[in-house]
């Protein structure tokens, strides 16, 4: 199970910076950013879990 948590958060961060990409695109500033920043945080998280610790 740990080891698809990471592929699942870097899939979902592939999947919402596509949909702040298009958000921008419509002109949608705040909503694109708040999805942007989402994305950011799976990526991270996805980053962090491949860490050793």
């Amino acid at each position: 199970m740990s080891s698809i948590v990471p592929i699942l958060l870097l899939a979902l961060a592939g999947i919402l910076s596509g949909g702040a990409f298009s958000l921008f695109k419509q002109g949608a500033k705040l909503p694109g950013g708040v999805v942007a920043v989402l994305a950011a945080f799976a990526l991270l998280g996805g980053i962090l879990w491949l860490v050793p610790s």
